[in-house]
């Protein structure tokens, strides 16, 4: 045999010890008066490998607690809006012109007064309903806030 050879042969010697070695340990870990099964490359690396990962119980999301209304060329976006009883709405002007967001109907539950641009109003709402509301400065910006 030439050196290369010699070579060859002792490093799969080496890397063939290596793996029985693992098999080895991985047999005694597992050893209950019988053999372990060794059914791929992962049981060589231990138990933690082929142990199945638990997944939490998937559950709705909770609704959030925040929500936002854009005030934006002369509409309220989105127009209707689902939250639910505790939430906080925040409308925000995005037009170079004042407008509100004023609760419809009497008494009126909420009132921002004038925004100017970039001007916020949060209100949170406390109560379930359905709560239409309109700028005061142009009457023909409706919205509704609908709470669960």
């Amino acid at each position: 045999m030439n050196r290369f050879q010699n070579m060859y042969t002792y490093s799969a010697a080496v890397v063939l010890l290596l793996v029985l070695m693992i098999a080895g340990a991985t047999w005694l870990r597992h050893s209950d008066g019988g053999a372990a099964p060794v059914d791929s490359a992962a049981s060589l690396m231990g138990a933690e490998a082929t142990r199945p990962v638990e997944q939490p119980a998937s559950s709705p999301a909770p609704a959030p607690k925040q929500a936002k209304i854009s005030i934006d060329n002369f509409s309220f976006k989105p127009k209707e809006l689902s939250v639910a009883v505790g939430a906080t709405v925040t409308w925000v002007n995005h037009d170079d012109v004042p407008h509100t967001a004023t609760s419809a109907g009497e008494p009126t539950v909420f009132d921002s007064k004038a925004l100017d641009t970039d001007d916020t109003f949060s209100f949170t709402f406390s109560k379930p309903g359905t709560y239409k509301y309109y700028c005061k400065v142009h009457s023909h910006m409706t919205g509704t806030v609908v709470v669960k």
